[in-house]
């Protein structure tokens, strides 16, 4: 049977993140996890729907995509269908042809799991390599130490303290307390925690969001942030370390994040927090 591109509504995304925590896996490649569903979810359950696209067979979803800025198709793939040649050749068309409606003329790109086929297959078609990116893994069998800040875990009441740290680590966040608090109310924050940072005056310094896929799975940190004026004295790190024991305590097997290559410092915390980089990876983009 044919390969189907669909979409989901509202009730139908809990059943996709599940779908896409069940692909999460230790040593897997680096793809788009249930978390990244669940903080595109600030914008509106409308607005992730119509954001989130499926290719099934017989009924059975093989691929995942989320339109990230309408310009960006992030995918994920079912381990066994990585290399299905047949689901492969239908996401790079969907990609390719804006008639197609998945993603509009210009210039648009990819990101593909390391090793899957359709990365091949638009490489052999043009398309070019862009921003290199390390993704970074931290194993969580063993306790991770105290974290050496003291460490809030966001609620309801402290939505506008997490939205201010957010805004004040990230030129042009959009990110606030009404965004924190849809987000929150979404279906996959279940599985998720907001935490902030304080230095030893009370005041927030550094926050961060980890999203479980479930006991035994990764969990994804998304996103990391220090406050522009409170940078170089450890705050990243702290911060980084709270966020893999949360996910410990969410049952994941290890923490994992992604950070532009260019990022030196980002990576760097990462490092300090017992993170390990993997082998870089670009997106795939065309320019018209």
């Amino acid at each position: 049977m044919a390969i189907e591109l669909g979409t989901t509504g509202v009730d139908g995304l809990r059943g996709v993140a599940a779908v896409l925590g069940g692909w999460q896996a230790d040593g897997a490649p680096l793809q788009l996890h249930p978390g990244d569903l669940g903080w595109f979810w600030r914008f509106g359950a409308r607005a992730t729907v119509e954001a989130v696209r499926t290719w099934s067979r017989d009924g059975r979803i093989l691929a995942v995509g989320l339109l990230d800025g309408r310009r960006l198709l992030r995918l994920a793939t079912a381990p066994e269908a990585r290399r299905d040649e047949e689901l492969a050749r239908r996401l790079a068309a969907d990609a390719g042809d804006p008639a197609r409606g998945v993603l509009p003329g210009g210039g648009v790109s990819v990101e593909a799991p390391a090793g899957s086929l359709i990365r091949e297959l638009l490489s052999a078609d043009g398309w070019r390599a862009g921003e290199p990116w390390t993704a970074l893994h931290r194993d969580l069998t063993d306790p991770v130490p105290p974290p050496g800040a003291r460490i809030e875990v966001v609620g309801p009441e402290q939505a506008h303290v997490r939205s201010a740290v957010q805004r004040a680590a990230f030129d042009g966040s959009t990110f606030t307390d009404e965004r924190w608090h849809t987000m929150a109310a979404g279906p996959l924050y279940d599985a998720a925690r907001c935490l902030v940072a304080h230095d030893d005056r009370g005041l927030a310094v550094a926050a961060v969001t980890v999203w479980s896929a479930g006991p035994g799975r990764p969990g994804l940190i998304e996103p990391m942030g220090v406050h522009g004026d409170h940078r170089g004295h450890g705050y990243g790190r702290a911060i980084t370390v709270a966020a893999a024991a949360a996910l410990r305590s969410l049952g994941s097997s290890s923490a994992i994040v992604a950070t532009p290559s260019s990022h030196s410092g980002a990576v760097a915390t990462y490092r300090s927090a017992g993170f390990t980089p993997r082998p870089e990876l670009a997106d795939l983009c065309r320019d018209a």
